[in-house]
C-alpha cells in the first residue's frame, strides 16, 4: 500500500469557546475529506470507500478519544504524539463531503496552532492514510483497501516544506515487518545521499530519484 495525502482547499473555520472557568477550547471544523472529484493530486475517492472508512475510523478511533491529528506534513503513515495538535471529535458525511471538527490540545503543538488562531492565521487540513491505487479513465481512483491515519492534519500550504523527500515518502509502498509499519527503500534511500561525498551528492541524488520513479 501507499501513502496518501490531500490537501484539502476548502475554507476551515476557527471556533473558540470560553469555559465557565475563563478558560477556552478551541476547535477546528469544515471539509476534511471529498469523494468523488478528481483532487489536485488526480485522485478520486469513492464514496463508498470513504464512507465504509469513515465509519471504521469513527468507531475505533473517534469514540475511543483516539483520532490525533498533527501539525505539519507528516512523512509516514503513523501518528507521533509528540507531535499531536489536535483530537478529532466528530467526522460526518455531508453529500459528496466529509465534514469534521477537532479540539485544540493542550499539548507544545496545539498552543502554536491556539496562538496561529489567535493571530488570525488561516489553516487548512490534509487527510492521511494507506492505500492501493487503480488507474482509471485519466485519474488514479483509491481501492477499497484505504486506512485512515488521521481525517486532518493541521496544515498552512498544501505544498510539503520538500518535495523530494514527501514525494518519495508517497510513492513507496508500506509493509508490516513484526508489527512495525516500514517503508520499503527508504532507510536504502537515505544511507545512500547521506553518505556521498559532497562532490557526489548530486549525482546520489539523481540516482535515488531515478530509482524511486522506476518503482511507480
Amino acid at each position: 500500500m501507499k501513502l496518501i495525502s490531500e490537501f484539502t482547499t476548502n475554507d476551515l473555520g476557527c471556533l473558540v469557546e470560553e469555559r465557565d472557568d475563563g478558560k477556552k477550547d478551541y476547535y477546528i471544523q469544515g471539509v476534511f475529506m471529498q469523494s468523488e472529484i478528481k483532487n489536485r493530486n488526480g485522485r478520486v475517492y469513492p464514496k463508498n470507500v470513504l464512507r465504509e472508512e469513515v465509519k471504521r475510523y469513527t468507531k475505533d478511533f473517534i469514540k475511543q478519544d483516539r483520532a490525533f491529528g498533527e501539525l505539519g506534513h507528516p512523512q509516514g503513515p503513523t501518528i507521533n504524539l509528540d507531535r499531536a495538535s489536535h483530537l478529532i471529535t466528530s467526522l460526518e458525511e455531508d453529500g459528496n463531503n466529509f465534514v469534521g471538527k477537532a479540539k485544540i490540545l493542550s499539548t507544545p503543538m496545539g498552543s502554536i496552532v491556539k496562538n496561529l488562531i489567535d493571530d488570525g492565521a488561516k489553516l487548512g487540513v490534509s487527510s492521511r492514510g494507506l492505500g492501493s491505487l487503480e488507474e482509471k479513465g485519466g485519474a488514479q481512483y483509491v481501492k477499497g483497501d484505504f486506512q485512515l491515519a488521521t481525517a486532518a492534519d493541521i496544515v498552512a500550504d498544501p505544498s510539503a516544506p520538500d518535495a523530494f523527500v514527501n514525494g518519495i515518502m508517497e510513492g513507496v509502498e508500506w509493509i508490516w515487518e513484526n508489527g512495525i509499519l516500514k517503508a520499503q527503500k527508504i532507510e536504502q534511500y537515505k544511507t545512500e545521499i547521506s553518505s556521498a561525498k559532497s562532490s557526489e551528492l548530486e549525482e546520489a541524488k539523481l540516482r535515488v530519484w531515478s530509482d524511486f520513479v522506476r518503482s511507480l
